[in-house]
């Protein structure tokens, strides 16, 4: 069944284009004539586009044509490319608890408040996220760091040090990750 719904507002033509050829669609087509219509159907999904003649809407997921005529194949890349744009930014983003981890930006917000994150921080705070019980410092070394040695290592600690220092500093928060005698760990 597909699930990414294409709603045409205002731009019946179109409808009737893209109605002819419906079954050699990915998509599924919707024709919608009036902004009461358009709230309705845009809150039944989470995955649409709605495409229109004229930017006169606020919504982020709009795609208008401004040049007409247009090839159809021309059209079916653009729809396309915004629902790969759509599913790559749904994707990026990963709720821990009550904050939202952006994969992209490598940002960790909570309402208004941000906090910048490395690469290294946000790989060690979705492991950590994953596992249900305290993770060691060895299986963290050998799990986000890929450092497989005997040697004695403070890498872990000092990045989780600063990590959990960050976080209290921007987000106010000294409970996020916790330390356990046998590991850390995100409640």
């Amino acid at each position: 069944m597909n699930n990414k719904i294409l709603l045409i507002y205002k731009f019946i033509s179109l409808y009737h284009i893209l109605d002819e050829i419906d079954l050699d669609l990915n998509f599924k087509i919707i024709n919608v004539n009036n902004e009461d219509q358009l709230n309705d159907e845009i809150s039944k999904t989470k995955n649409y586009l709605v495409i229109s003649e004229k930017n006169n809407l606020n919504e982020k997921n709009q795609l208008f044509i401004e040049k007409l005529p247009i090839k159809i194949t021309k059209l079916l890349e653009k729809i396309n490319i915004e629902f790969i744009k759509q599913q790559f930014n749904n994707q990026s983003q990963i709720t821990i608890n009550k904050y939202l981890i952006d994969l992209n930006s490598r940002e960790m917000s909570l309402k208004d408040m941000k906090l910048k994150l490395t690469e290294k921080e946000v790989n060690t705070v979705i492991y950590l996220s994953k596992v249900k019980k305290p993770v060691s410092i060895k299986e963290l070394q050998e799990n986000v760091w890929s450092y497989h040695s005997n040697l004695e290592t403070h890498t872990v600690e000092t990045h989780i040090y600063r990590l959990r220092k960050k976080i209290l500093s921007t987000l106010k928060d000294d409970s996020f990750i916790i330390s356990k005698k046998n590991g850390y760990q995100i409640k």
